[in-house]
């Protein structure tokens, strides 16, 4: 069954310069009269001949195929350039829609050809799901839509996905009668050249799904006039808006009669392959090396059945690792390429551009197809070689053949062949199988296999590979907005259980006395969430717009801290719930400045009763521990970070210094500042904190196998400045990343260890004021704030000349009628006392009363 170009291992080498001036497209150009036409501007023709080159096929339906440079099925490419080009693309669909309608956005990608570049397009979008549509189909698994694809050799489309209301958006799985979803659509293809795919597509979907904006992305445009007119029409047919996003542009030009000379020219040069080479026997095949991936235990192989952003929030952090085990077994090979396996684009595309991060070796990507093309060894061609193999899979059409192009005689001394476990078949490893003929071209070939991932319901038959995709029923998943919390999903995972319909929230008088009294752990309720007066309002607002770029300058500062010199791959991990957005704002400072989406959790740690276990085993399971860092917003006295120092002694592998955006108490190494400014998130409650209260562990909510608890505050939403937040400091990260990389660079050379000042002044204000418990002293704007709104407050100390940092305590003491004494000599901008013998009617050590008002 094997063919191969016999000259291609002479010739490929030698015409390497060659075939780098020469346009991949002037030998079917020539012989057939097809042309490609750029758009008009400036070098268009060239740019799109740089994107593009032209080969024949074995179809009776159209000769030409447009070759691809930057999509990586046919033509070998830096896996970085495939990725970036799709990513790329995303980030452009991004601006197109806004943030509002991009965080409503699903992606879909077509099979085969475009469903690793589908997947780079829902990556640069950020928030996005995925789903591509697939040939395979898989039993058990209902089918959502499907569609054909007229050109094609393979033509039915399915659509798989897991969740049924993937596809539905807005609308749920069973739509009123004449509802519209306001959830953009993204669909995703290599080429758009008719629109009659696109068409078919949308036609089918939004009979049963109709939705107001579709943006079809793709990597060039080459429809002719009639045609654009044609998808202007169809849009105004349905009543929806419909954007294009491309690489590149242009149309091809057909002569008359094209098919017919197509077919005539690849039956003569396929009658011509036939001829026997000569005697020269190949060199016996050598066995391949099997590579443990060890990949993340549920995330899915691809997006045949959704790829959600809480998948890619767990699958980035294990991409180095996965890299460097392949590297490990590729030992001195110098020119490397990544094979994919048909519809398995994304996961060896991925797995090679973090194999081109970790090596100094020359890494190309390409994948294996099911559509015959001709291979001309010609530099003016775009097919030099192919690899004719049996199909080892259980494809939807049926057995057949399959192709690997250019791999042969391209001078790799190493092959890594990344396929899912349904296609690691007997046929796969039989003597005219695709290993054997990729072992009679390379040195080395490496076997990796990615779990081929089937939706739990679906499973009927025992699974060799279930076991690494399948959580133990005491580690559930992260919750994660908008079920839980107003974060996008890939902002943060709640490793919490949900306690909405509970009721927890006891008056603050109340709670302080069970608290003092010792006849309940402030953990065990939640305070009545304060809503803030109108004024309250606009002066968070005024001490947002005052301080923002001084919280963007700390998180810079902060987060370059850990990059540098904790882990480069990062596994934030928030103390919920002060520390939750100041993580959100840490991953998205990395994104920008770096590119990289860290993982990032919250999870809940109690004074007295130490952190969650099982979030920590759940971390454990999914992450290195060694990666990951725990985020707080400041530090007080720093009772939270002994409390974690203390926790983590029974864990293996975790580092407990937590990294803060302010330490004013110098109890850590890791700060974005140890200045004590207001941290405007510290001014509101759940409403800047995605409407989650504070963590709750009381023992008849939480068993031995739960997640600590706490609550969604849904019916908050109209007051909801989360986002705002978010928004306001991210803005200014261009502002301040020159002054965070002088900062930076500054206190890496500096000594940073821990001071514990905060902890002494905090002793020495108890025994002044007679109090005689470090736990009733409250210093910090941060912890000050916590006390007016959460406790039942005896006094407030402020530092002398204290500014605009305090405009907002000093109003909320005099809305509770706590009197604020201005002292001198005080290591924090403001401290929060509360009295130890609280009791209505009691009086403190001056006389005062001590009962709230």
């Amino acid at each position: 069954m094997a063919e191969t170009n016999a000259r291609a291992g002479r010739t490929a080498t030698a015409e390497k310069e060659t075939a780098d001036v020469v346009w991949s497209g002037s030998w079917v150009a020539e012989r057939l009269g097809v042309e490609l036409v750029g758009d008009g501007k400036p070098d268009g023709d060239r740019e799109l001949k740089d994107l593009l080159g032209l080969a024949l096929r074995r179809n009776p339906k159209r000769a030409h195929l447009l070759v691809s440079n930057v999509l990586g099925k046919h033509v070998p490419q830096k896996p970085s350039v495939v990725y970036g080009t799709g990513f790329e693309l995303g980030r452009r669909v991004h601006e197109l829609l806004g943030d509002a309608e991009a965080r409503r956005a699903v992606v879909l990608g077509y099979a085969e050809t475009a469903t690793g570049l589908g997947h780079a397009v829902a990556d640069g979008l950020g928030v996005a799901p995925y789903l591509h549509s697939t040939r395979r189909p898989v039993e058990g698994v209902a089918r959502a839509g499907g569609f054909e694809e007229s050109h094609s050799h393979a033509t039915s489309h399915l659509l798989l996905p897991e969740d049924p209301e993937l596809l539905a958006g807005d609308l749920g799985p069973e739509p009123l009668p004449g509802a519209v979803s306001d959830a953009p659509l993204v669909l995703v293809d290599d080429e758009f050249s008719t629109g009659n795919t696109v068409l078919n597509t949308i036609r089918a979907l939004h009979e049963r799904y109709p939705r107001s904006r579709y943006v079809i992305v793709a990597l060039v445009d080459m429809r002719s006039p009639a045609d654009r007119g044609r998808l202007t029409g169809f849009a105004a047919e349905i009543g929806a808006r419909v954007d294009l996003v491309a690489r590149g542009s242009g149309t091809v030009t057909l002569p008359e009669g094209v098919l017919e000379k197509g077919r005539a020219l690849v039956a003569a040069h396929e009658a011509e392959a036939m001829v026997p080479a000569g005697p020269e026997a190949a060199p016996a095949p050598r066995p391949c090396t099997r590579v443990d991936l060890r990949w993340p235990a549920g995330v899915p192989d691809g997006g045949r059945h959704g790829f959600t952003p809480a998948h890619r929030a767990a699958l980035e952090p294990a991409l180095p690792a996965m890299a460097a085990r392949i590297a490990g077994a590729l030992g001195d090979a110098r020119r490397v390429l990544v094979l994919g396996f048909e519809e398995l684009m994304y996961a060896p595309l991925r797995l090679g551009t973090a194999l081109e991060d970790h090596t100094d070796a020359e890494v190309r990507y390409s994948t294996t197809t099911r559509s015959p093309v001709l291979a001309v060894d010609d530099p003016g061609y775009a097919i030099r070689t192919r690899l004719v193999f049996p199909a080892h899979d259980d494809p939807a059409d049926g057995p057949g053949d399959r192709y690997a192009y250019n791999v042969a005689g391209a001078g790799f001394d190493a092959v890594v062949l990344t396929v899912d476990s349904a296609a690691d078949t007997p046929e796969l490893h039989a003597p005219d199988g695709l290993l054997a003929q990729l072992a009679a071209h390379t040195d080395r070939v490496l076997l990796a296999v990615v779990p081929s991932y089937t939706p739990p319901y679906a499973r009927s038959a025992p699974d060799p590979y279930a076991s690494e995709r399948q959580e133990p029923p005491m580690l559930p998943e992260p919750l994660r907005g908008p079920a839980f919390s107003s974060y996008a999903p890939d902002e943060v995972g709640w490793l919490l259980q949900d306690l909405s319909d509970t009721e927890l929230e006891a008056p603050t008088e109340e709670r302080e006395e069970a608290i003092q009294s010792g006849g309940a752990h402030y953990a065990e309720s939640l305070p009545v969430e304060y809503q803030p007066s109108g004024q309250y309002q606009e002066l968070f607002k005024a001490a947002l717009e005052l301080s923002a770029a001084r919280v963007a300058r700390a998180v810079g500062t902060v987060t370059e801290t850990v990059l540098a010199e904790r882990t480069p791959r990062p596994v934030l991990v928030s103390l919920a719930r002060a520390g939750t957005p100041v993580g959100v704002l840490m991953r998205r400072w990395a994104r920008h400045r770096h590119g990289i989406d860290l993982p990032h959790y919250a999870v809940s740690i109690v004074r007295g009763r130490g952190i969650d276990a099982n979030a920590l085993r759940w971390l454990a399971a999914h992450h290195d521990p060694a990666d990951v860092v725990f985020v707080d917003g400041w530090t007080g006295k720093g009772a939270i970070t002994r409390e974690l120092s203390a926790a983590l002694a029974e864990f293996d592998g975790f580092d407990p210094e937590i990294a803060v955006l302010a330490d004013p108490g110098g109890c850590v190494r890791t700060y974005g500042t140890r200045e004590d400014f207001l941290i405007p998130s510290a001014c509101l409650n759940s409403t800047v904190s995605g409407l989650i209260s504070r963590t709750v562990l009381r023992a008849d909510l939480v068993g031995p196998e739960d997640f600590h608890g706490a609550k969604f505050y849904r019916e908050l939403a109209d007051t909801d400045v989360s986002g705002h937040f978010l928004d306001t400091v991210a803005a200014h990260f261009d502002e301040v990343a020159d002054a965070v990389d002088a900062e930076v660079k500054e206190l890496l050379a500096a000594d940073r260890a821990p001071t514990w000042e905060g902890w002494a002044a905090v002793e020495r204000i108890s025994e002044e004021y007679g109090i005689h418990d470090v736990n009733l002293v409250k210093p910090g704007v941060g912890e000050t704030t916590r006390v007016l709104l959460r406790r039942v407050p005896w006094k407030i100390l402020a530092k002398r000349g204290a500014g605009a940092d305090l405009e907002h305590i000093r109003l909320l003491a005099e809305q509770r009628g706590v009197p604020v004494e201005e002292v001198d000599g005080l290591p924090y901008t403001c401290v929060g006392l509360i009295h130890p013998k609280y009791t209505r009617g009691a009086t403190g050590a001056d006389g005062r009363a001590v009962e709230s008002k």
